[in-house]
């Protein structure tokens, strides 16, 4: 039995720049009417690691091919940076946060009848797969909407349930460039990268990251994924070819998010949200593109429209709740003007931020300031890149720049000039020069999240319904542009603005009083404020702890660490992941080290603790006490030196 690595060596490999025009040599597809659609879609990977994006680097035949015949978009945008949320998108098509399913990997309660649009394919006639991943996001079954799903039910196109004359519908995702792949902790035992044309020291590193050798080996660890993927796509052009379903199949290629270099995965830069999408549409079908095949098109898309372009194709109305409009079909919508995207959390912080881009300008708002932009996602973390990037800022080798955009608290607004700036590396938020498209953007995003019902402002622990969240808010009209309001307020509060921050303490409504203590803290961190209200510490005692901790987490601010940190330590204790969080961006803080530095032998004792060992050993390794390498225990390690020596499967196949 071959291995892993035996297999892929052996596998087919010489479907290089294979066409999609051939003869049909089997009369399958005569009596059907309406196209096949096929979407291949990949993880973590960034639009600038494939060949037809002008990678010189890579070995990607198959996909430079497709593009080559199709249509290769340039301005194509994931929703979030995280799969769940932007999956939440594609399978509603309406943004995630309409659902209050962006926070990543949660899984809330979803309206059935609209959530899941495939079940709108199946009922127009379409055999409807979903092989593998189905990571909705939602306590919803998804079971409704697919004709075969899951292992056991034969999730493929090529399914025997399928009529010969019945178009198809199916889902294909490959893990092969998950971040997975490479979250491997160490770099010990990795492959020799330059036998395959992949010297890390010859790779192009974008201009976003230092180059650091642990940098640049993740990148030719994760760019052979990219490699290993174009075989994937490979076995399905040869097997369309070979069932005669080529001529007869729209094909959409896309990654769910961007790659996962630091501050890409996770992250509201175009680094996290930029991605891979290609479309082909055969001779027969090109009736249903306005857009002209063989070239590249700078039209903006989204997520959010997948859904409408699908049912598009298929001649289905789109549903008067989808917010998505389709680039192609029987419904072609006019071109987006401006596409958005959205993020929820990184791990156990709470840490919203909301996007908008014109294709050239990409403005980025920031609803938690006083957090800073690098705080820890553990599973981001384990990648050696991850670990390297943490150690250049903490040991001051960094720039300016990238001390600011990481480790110190974020500003409230960002924006970049994406046709100079592509990686985001230069805010030009406070450039003069740039208000009116400041203002322009900032306006045009706030609208939107109020177009949209956005409920990505409701804390964690007020959306545990027994209904769904946007049915919950519907039915009860609840009043979202009071909540909305506030956030816009703590996201960017005056000092003149303390008073009314206070009366959202006060409020009965427990996500205000979140947004409350929020602005409080943000005040704090910017010295626009020294007092500390009676009403925040009232707030420290609020059964919730989104609320309490964040209240705790300011009073330390306001020169109040004496009373915020003890009750921060005994949350923190109980296993508080809120309570880690508000400890975590203290720790980062210059004004507060000496503050926690106290605690130090109480995180030390912890440091080996079953469930607070990790969260421990982190804030140690901001407060200086502990190097980031012993931030992993050592079977962690032992275990990332195994995903070293691995070469993952290219599955599903057809």
């Amino acid at each position: 039995m071959l291995s892993r690595r035996q297999f892929l060596r052996t596998a087919i490999t010489s479907t290089a720049a294979i066409g999609l025009t051939g003869c049909i040599p089997a009369a399958i597809n005569e009596k059907q009417k309406r196209p096949n659609i096929l979407w291949l879609t990949i993880e973590d990977t960034s639009y600038y690691e494939f060949g037809c994006y002008g990678n010189k680097y890579a070995n990607t035949p198959n996909i430079d091919a497709l593009a080559k015949r199709g249509i290769q978009f340039t301005n194509a945008w994931s929703t979030g940076p995280q799969c769940s949320p932007a999956r939440s998108t594609i399978i509603s098509g309406c943004y995630s946060s309409t659902y209050g399913t962006e926070w990543h990997r949660r899984g809330w309660l979803v309206p059935e009848d609209q959530y899941f649009f495939p079940k709108l394919m199946k009922q127009a006639g379409y055999f409807c797969t979903n092989n593998s991943k189905t990571d909705y996001n939602a306590k919803t079954s998804h079971s409704v909407c697919w004709s075969a799903a899951g292992k056991k039910s034969n999730p493929t196109y090529n399914n025997p349930k399928r009529r010969a004359d019945q178009p198809f519908f199916s889902v294909f995702n490959c893990t092969a460039t998950h971040m997975g792949r490479v979250r491997s902790i160490t770099t010990q035992q990795r492959r020799d990268f330059a036998k395959e044309g992949l010297d890390p020291a010859k790779l192009e590193l974008p201009p976003h990251v230092p180059d650091l050798p642990e940098i640049r080996s993740d990148l030719a660890f994760h760019q052979e994924g990219v490699n290993d993927i174009d075989k994937w796509v490979g076995f399905f052009l040869d097997d369309l070819k070979e069932k005669g379903l080529d001529e007869d199949t729209i094909i959409f290629f896309f990654s769910d998010h961007g790659g996962c270099l630091p501050r890409g995965k996770g992250f509201l830069f175009e680094t996290g949200l930029k991605v891979p999408m290609i479309l082909y549409v055969p001779p027969k079908y090109r009736h249903l593109c306005s857009i002209k095949h063989g070239q590249k098109s700078d039209r903006l898309v989204g997520f959010v429209d997948l859904a409408a372009t699908v049912l598009s194709i298929a001649d289905v109305k789109t549903p008067d709740y989808m917010q998505g409009k389709a680039f192609l079909g029987q419904h072609e919508a006019k071109p987006r003007k401006l596409q958005f995207g959205l993020r929820c959390n990184q791990y156990d912080h709470y840490d919203p931020w909301r996007a908008v881009t014109d294709g050239r300008y990409t403005y980025t708002r920031c609803y938690t300031p006083y957090k800073p932009m690098a705080v820890r996602n553990f599973y981001q973390w384990g990648m050696p890149a991850n670990l390297a990037w943490d150690e250049y800022v903490l040991s001051g080798k960094c720039t300016k720049e990238q001390w600011l955009m990481t480790h110190k608290p974020k500003p409230t607004e960002l924006l970049y000039d994406s046709k100079v700036d592509p990686y985001g590396t230069k805010n030009l938020a406070n450039n003069k020069d740039c208000k009116k498209v400041l203002t322009k953007m900032r306006t045009a995003l706030s609208k939107h999240i109020r177009d949209t019902m956005d409920l990505g402002f409701f804390i964690p622990t007020t959306r545990e319904k027994s209904i769904d969240l946007y049915t919950w808010v519907r039915q009860n009209n609840y009043p979202l542009n009071d909540l909305l309001d506030a956030v816009d307020l703590a996201s960017d509060p005056k000092s003149e603005d303390v008073k009314q921050l206070i009366a959202y303490l006060q409020s009965d409504k427990p996500e205000l009083k979140f947004w409350g203590t929020s602005g409080i803290a943000t005040l704090g961190v910017r010295k626009l404020t020294t007092d500390c209200p009676p009403e925040l510490i009232e707030a420290m005692q609020d059964t919730d702890m989104y609320i309490s901790a964040t209240a705790a987490e300011a009073a330390c601010y306001l020169g109040k660490p004496d009373i915020g940190l003890p009750m921060l330590m005994a949350k923190f204790k109980e296993n508080s992941p809120t309570a880690y969080s508000s400890l975590e961006t203290l720790s980062l803080n210059e004004d507060l080290k000496k503050q926690l530095e106290k605690y130090v032998p109480e995180f030390e004792s912890l440091s080996q603790n079953k469930n607070l060992g990790m969260r421990s050993r982190s804030i140690l390794v901001n407060l200086g006490k502990l190097p980031i390498s012993k931030l992993y225990p050592e079977q962690d390690i032992q275990k990332g030196i195994k995903v070293n020596l691995d070469r993952r499967r290219l599955y599903p196949r057809p």
